[in-house]
């Protein structure tokens, strides 16, 4: 078996890719290599043309339905405008989908555009300048600060080089690179430190490196392929209108068969009239525009977000974080602000919060600004190692003037910083002549070093309590996740002939640590709170070390401070197999040092649970993750445009507070939905109820003109409108509904079918006494008059019953009768399109309706208001009971 590169010598290397370190390949053999392997390139995946996605919108079952029911109505029956109708709303519904879903595929082009379009090169023993997507496994390759590593390497050079991985591997600070061969065939991406890998940012220092992966092989083109082969999962929302349009269909095939049959059977008239009468009844019972009022509430709910900071790219997305169960959230600049700070001081004997500042003839502040190589910019902005810009930012806060300081104390010499000794010192003239030498580095390594101790302005000699001290206080800084750092100082009268380690470094004065952090989001804290509060659990996800990510998720409350069992590392989950970590996944909460396909794992393994997981992430190691989770949410700010391009939703402010407002929101966009289908079943529930009773009882049944005017005017503003209803109290304290919830959980299916018999019953009920106690004596007005009452009562009566599915269960007295205006603007606007119908002159012949008296409108408008009243009661009873 051929070890890695990593685990393998440089000459090992060199052998295995046929170059050499100080020539490189020949032209020919690098011609050769590209012919024979193709560009240093990420291949994209084939994208769907615009024609295919609109064709994809259409593959929807009830869509399908839909469409076949505007076939029969044009066709057959020649109601040409109940066709027209529906078939309008599917495109609708369909150029939606297109336009929310063009921008789905953008993953891929982005890693992309992120390439290096140049690199330096040694061929035919020259060093020359190719485009990157010439490179070729054996290339010798030349980096430097400030470039972008364009292959993955393996390191034959390093001198002071920092590699910034962050977007890779998801940790903040630079990793130190060397040349030493690590041992092991399972080493993290973040801990080979002789590697550099593609697309990652050079920050210090220089290297050469030997190409051993180029394209689709690298890390990043690995990445690449996971997000082009990962599974498309379909949301809850997707599911249960897939569930809903089945149920419809074989509710109303059997309903409109009965119908025929029984009409056929009885003789009550013609083939193809009984054959109108199932078209009616089916179009009474399809929502036809449940699809487009869905989309449109989404769309609505998308809008409400993007005020709030989370951009939805798909409309899905929304009600989906409304079902989340679990939320896996890298850390680094999603929990953590991406920027180290300094957050303990150590000085005096004494450990202080960096807040409390230094006290005043101390060098501690001196040392951490002049030994650091940080550039300020004229604008403000610094330069350089996050570590470094993290201790000149506290010296600004403590009102350490930098510059001025400089001015008074130039740097004179220096020995930069290696990894070796991990150490850096800087040396300085001061205002009498002598020269001030300023270190800091690695704690231990110090220690070594200094024999005195800083005390105010003065020093003593360092004792062994002393010593034992300082590392008691380096080990209990470490615990608490923090990067550690020390200060030491001296004063000499003379720079030495040669500048260097053994020559500067040594018999310091210890003046303190520094204690650094990625400090966690101040809001992040409640707002894990708050999501455990509502049933979700959020997990840390990320490639740091294991104690930083557990003192992190400690102090957020992602898991109990020192809970051990809740973590664990990405070494650690390779040995589980799948079975294994199935059967183990809900003991972890966080998770450490972990690669893109560990985070693809994870998700998965929820997944199979029957969770609804959703991943947040800012790195390009996060996209195949942020592709499978059912709601991949990216940062808006420090996020790479992979991760966009891969997410359903972008945190505009990377705020991971924005992401619990948006579950509320979600759970909201559901409930809304819920209130619109509910309205919508019970009425075409009544509908069908109606005219099925109708052809039994062998009443004038209403006409297919009566039924689609109704479903247009009466279902779809109000349906629209119960879809911005406020938000109701205490939806942050229920559990998640999850994926095997639908649309009629939480008593909403048993309120459809009796709310919908109510209203079938009581436009019957009108129809009855329109024929029993007449207004007019003959008997053909008697008929018409009957059949324009329970038109205008079955149209009424959804107006009213709109205002009882404000709530399922809380009374409309409570949820209020007004807070929602584009609702009541909606029920007035389509009672005046209703009544206009019968109040208007010739509208009359039109919809086959005569005028009623005011005693008629008075049966009529008494039935409405009764459903109002009746649902009251019955939700009365059904709280007491449920208390």
């Amino acid at each position: 078996m051929t070890k890695p590169e990593y685990a393998q010598t440089i000459q090992e290397t060199l052998t295995a890719t046929q170059t050499q370190a100080d020539s490189g390949l020949t032209t020919a053999e690098a011609k050769q290599r590209l012919e024979q392997n193709g560009p240093n390139a990420l291949a994209s995946a084939k994208k769907k043309s615009m024609l295919r996605r609109f064709a994809d919108q259409f593959k929807d079952f009830m869509i399908i339905v839909l469409l076949v029911a505007a076939l029969v109505a044009g066709l057959v029956v020649h109601e040409w405008a109940d066709a027209g109708i529906i078939l309008a709303v599917v495109i609708l519904n369909a150029i939606f989908g297109v336009f929310q879903e063009s921008k789905a595929e953008e993953a891929i082009d982005a890693l992309a555009k992120m390439a290096t379009p140049d690199a330096h090169v040694r061929r035919d023993g020259n060093v020359v300048t190719i485009p990157s997507t010439e490179l070729v496994v054996g290339d010798i390759v030349l980096i430097e600060a400030g470039d972008v590593v364009p292959a993955d390497l393996r390191l034959i050079e390093s001198a002071n080089l920092k590699i910034e991985e962050s977007a890779l591997t998801g940790e903040s600070v630079p990793v130190e690179k060397n040349v030493e061969t690590l041992q092991g065939d399972n080493v993290g991406i973040g801990d080979r430190a002789n590697m550099g890998f593609m697309n990652t940012n050079i920050t210090y220092g220089r290297g050469v490196g030997v190409v051993v992966a180029t394209g689709m092989q690298t890390q990043v083109g690995q990445i690449a392929t996971m997000i082009n082969t990962a599974k498309e999962t379909t949301t809850p929302l997707q599911d249960n209108l897939k569930a809903l349009g089945k149920t419809l269909t074989i509710m109303i095939l059997v309903i409109a068969a009965i119908v025929f049959g029984v009409g056929i059977w009885r003789q009550a008239a013609s083939v193809p009239e009984m054959f109108l009468t199932a078209i009616s009844l089916a179009v009474a019972a399809i929502p036809e525009g449940l699809p487009a009022i869905v989309t449109i509430i989404l769309a609505l709910g998308t809008q409400k977000m993007a005020k709030r900071n989370a951009l939805v790219r798909k409309l899905p997305a929304v009600e989906t974080l409304g079902s989340t169960e679990i939320i896996a959230s890298d850390k680094t600049g999603t929990l953590t602000q991406n920027k180290m700070t300094v957050e303990k001081v150590y000085y005096d004997g004494q450990l202080h919060d960096a807040k409390d500042g230094i006290a005043g003839g101390n060098l501690l502040m001196t040392v951490m600004n002049f030994a650091n190589d940080t550039q300020i910019q004229p604008d403000g902005t610094m330069l350089g190692d996050p570590t470094e810009t993290a201790l000149v930012a506290y010296g600004q806060k403590q009102h350490f003037d930098l510059d001025a300081e400089l001015a008074q104390m130039p740097r004179v010499a220096e020995v930069p910083f290696d990894s070796e000794r991990k150490l850096m010192t800087t040396i300085h003239q001061l205002p009498n002549g002598r020269y001030l030498v300023a270190t800091k580095g690695a704690p231990d390594q110090l220690l070594k070093r200094a024999f005195q101790l800083a005390f105010g302005d003065h020093a003593n000699a360092m004792t062994e309590g002393n010593r034992q001290d300082i590392l008691n206080t380096n080990k209990e800084l470490a615990t608490q996740a923090l990067r550690v750092l020390g200060m030491a100082y001296k004063v000499i009268d003379t720079i030495p002939a040669t500048v260097d380690s053994d020559s500067v470094e040594h018999d310091l004065i210890f003046a303190g640590l520094v204690g650094m952090i990625d400090p966690e989001r101040p809001e992040v804290q409640a707002a894990v709170a708050e999501a455990k509060a509502a049933g979700v659990r959020p997990m840390m996800i990320t490639g740091d070390h294991q104690d930083t990510a557990e003192a992190i998720a400690g102090r957020l409350g992602i898991i109990e401070p020192g809970d051990d069992a809740a973590v664990i590392t990405g070494a650690q989950l390779d040995e589980q197999s799948d079975d294994e970590f199935s059967d183990n996944v809900e003991k972890y909460s966080v998770y450490a040092r972990v690669a893109p396909e560990h985070k693809v794992r994870i998700v998965n393994a929820w997944q199979k649970k029957g969770k609804v997981v959703a991943m947040t992430g800012d790195g390009v190691n996060d996209a195949p993750a942020l592709k499978a989770a059912d709601i991949g949410i990216g940062m808006g700010i420090t996020g790479t445009e992979v991760s966009k391009g891969a997410s359903d939703m972008v945190l505009a402010d990377d705020n991971f507070a924005t992401i619990v407002t948006a579950v509320e929101e979600g759970r909201k966009v559901f409930a809304n939905i819920q209130k619109s289908i509910q309205y919508l079943l019970s009425a075409n529930l009544g509908e069908v109820l109606t005219l099925f009773m109708m052809t039994m009882l062998g009443w004038d049944i209403l006409a297919p003109v009566h039924i689609l005017w109704i479903n247009l005017v009466t279902d779809t503003f109000p349906a629209i409108a119960l879809g911005v209803e406020p938000t109701e109290p205490g939806i942050m304290k229920q559990k998640p509904r999850g994926r095997k919830s639908n649309f009629f959980s939480g008593g909403v299916g048993p309120a459809v079918i009796w709310q919908g018999l109510l209203e079938g019953g009581l436009t019957l009920g009108v129809y009855f006494v329109a024929i029993t106690w007449p207004v007019h004596a003959t008997n053909a007005a008697i008929h018409a008059d009957a059949l324009t009452m329970a038109y205008a009562t079955l149209g009424l009566i959804q107006l009213f019953h709109a205002f009882n599915v404000k709530s399922v269960h809380q009374s409309l007295f409570t949820v209020g009768l007004f807070r929602n205006r584009a609702f009541n603007w909606a029920i007035l606007a389509s009672f005046l399109l209703l009544a206009v119908t019968i109040l208007v002159p010739g509208f009359n012949g039109l919809f086959h309706v005569t005028s009623l008296a005011l005693s008629q409108w008075g049966v009529v408008l008494g039935a409405g208001f009764l459903i109002i009243v009746i649902v009251e009661i019955v939700k009365f009873v059904q709280r007491k009971v449920a208390k």
